[in-house]
């Protein structure tokens, strides 16, 4: 039983190291601005999770469904933001 419960104590210790370092927080969040690159805004939450690009608006959503932030971009520039689940 002892050798079971070391086996996981590494995975659970990795998923709670990534959860803590993520870039998904309200902190983060409040960093953003209208009018901002998308590099900058890649710049303070990292790579997106997903993009999309409708009639010139990227759209780009960091996280997941239960906790997320989404920024739509006209051209290179933030057009909006919003967040959810964020802690």
């Amino acid at each position: 039983m002892k050798k079971r419960l070391s086996s996981l104590a590494v995975p659970l210790a990795m998923f709670a190291l990534l959860a803590a370092c993520s870039k998904i927080t309200q902190e983060n969040y409040d960093e953003l601005k209208t009018g901002m690159s998308y590099e900058d805004v890649r710049a303070i939450l990292g790579q997106p999770s997903s993009c999309s690009d409708v009639l010139g608006v990227k759209s780009c959503t960091w996280g997941d469904a239960k906790r997320h932030i989404e920024v739509s971009f006209l051209g290179d520039k933030a057009l909006a933001y919003s967040a959810e689940g964020l802690r």
